[in-house]
């Protein structure tokens, strides 16, 4: 059984918002750290592949329909 588009998007914006909390998190005395800045690109290509899925998931959906 193959893993839907939408449930993988899910689990991808699940993880850039706990990258997001993550790198609130580990701000010491200035945000522009190493390690926050890093969090921080995760996150955000957590969110690009999730909101790709979602459109791959409508696309399909909308190619199934057309048949």
């Amino acid at each position: 059984m193959r893993t839907s588009p939408l449930f993988m998007a899910f689990l991808y914006f699940a993880m850039g918002a706990v990258f997001t909390y993550i790198a609130a998190q580990s701000v010491e005395d200035t945000i522009w750290n190493f390690i926050t800045i890093l969090l921080a690109i995760f996150a955000t290509l957590d969110f690009v592949v999730s909101f790709r899925l979602v459109g791959l998931h409508f696309k399909i959906h909308k190619s199934k329909k057309n048949k």
